[in-house]
């Protein structure tokens, strides 16, 4: 069954393609451009704008419609996939209930913590607390079920937030498929902390509850350079399930002479078989996303991400799914979504790569 759907596809994207240009115009309402739709597509684009638990800037709940729109101006040759735009991406469409719900407990959060810094009783927030838990728990069941649907149909997806919290479902669901799979985090925070500011699925909590999935054999961890004691005391309860590249320790490195080059062999090393990439745009210097959530200095160039991915390719590892997160469009402009779109373009072509869809 899944060869005959492959076939389909196959067939239907040739005839999409037949009279498309990649030099040309981008055509109105498609994600890059592209003629495909979500029955021609190898790489299925899932939208999750939600950002209830983020605990400092919002916005991040526009991200993915800020980055389709933006997707416009991004020309199509990628100088590490040979036609890439032959492939097949589409994006699925904003799902506006789920962003309704998002903006209806972002507003229960944010009494919450307000009520919380002013020492207010917490009785009177009880009710609000277990509706935020419940919406969280229904984003993260609407992910996996959005996720299993898709690779069912053997298209490979590329999850886009919203806040980091958005993945776990999709993590989880790849974990269960793949016993023995890793995560390579780009990111400016461990995402260690247990229930952070009380909620059990906050942003910040997205890789302690990951790593509770035992078909996760390493998390590799790249660019940390914001996070707390009780973060590094789970980072030594996990032992060697974990590996962190802290941003600090690579640019010392860096000064003494080491390479990004010789970096990357070792954080690829660290790596099993099987990885899912989860990148908080955070990891990257904050002049390139600067209305992320929680913006720290310090990180990467686009350049220095590529690379790395690239390699991980290279050794003969497979990259199985990824997300991008916290890419929050500013009040002027589209800087951030036109970063953002950018990025989530050559990671798709490069997940195709890796599961030879082109």
């Amino acid at each position: 069954m899944r060869k005959e759907q492959a076939t389909q596809r196959a067939a239907k994207r040739q005839a999409q393609a037949q009279n498309f240009d990649p030099n040309g115009l981008a055509a109105p309402g498609h994600v890059y451009g592209l003629p495909y739709d979500g029955e021609s597509a190898e790489v299925v684009i899932l939208p999750v704008p939600w950002e209830v638990t983020v605990s400092y800037a919002s916005g991040t709940a526009r991200g993915p419609e800020a980055m389709r729109e933006a997707s416009a101006q991004v020309d199509l040759y990628d100088p590490a996939v040979d036609q890439a735009w032959k492939m097949g991406l589409w994006m699925a469409p904003n799902p506006s209930k789920l962003a309704a719900k998002s903006e209806r407990n972002r507003e229960r959060a944010e009494a919450y913590l307000e009520a919380l810094a002013e020492g207010l009783p917490m009785q009177r927030m009880i009710k609000n607390h277990e509706k935020i838990e419940a919406a969280c728990r229904y984003m993260i069941d609407w992910v996996s079920e959005q996720a299993l649907h898709y690779l069912d149909q053997g298209q490979l997806v590329a999850l886009l937030g919203g806040d980091h919290s958005t993945p776990l479902g999709y993590i989880q669901v790849l974990a269960d498929r793949n016993p023995g799979m890793g995560i390579l985090q780009i990111d400016a925070h461990m995402d260690l902390r247990k229930a952070y500011e009380g909620f059990t699925y906050s942003h910040a909590s997205i890789m302690y509850n990951a790593m509770k999935h035992e078909g996760i054999a390493r998390l590799v961890q790249v660019g940390i350079r914001d996070y707390c004691e009780e973060e590094l005391e789970v980072m030594q309860d996990l032992g060697d399930r974990i590996s962190v590249f802290f941003d600090r320790d690579l640019k010392q490195a860096q000064f003494q002479g080491s390479t990004w080059a010789a970096q990357v062999d070792l954080i690829v090393a660290a790596l099993p078989q099987k990885v899912y990439l989860s990148f908080d745009i955070d990891g990257l210097d904050p002049k390139l996303c600067p209305h992320t959530g929680t913006p720290v200095a310090g990180g990467f160039e686009v350049e220095h991400i590529l690379f790395l991915v690239e390699q991980v390719i290279a050794s003969d590892r497979h990259i199985i799914g990824f997300d991008l997160n916290e890419v929050a469009p500013g009040p002027e402009g589209d800087w951030d979504a036109n970063v953002g779109s950018r990025l989530l373009y050559r990671l798709c072509n490069l997940l195709g790569k890796s599961n030879e869809r082109i």
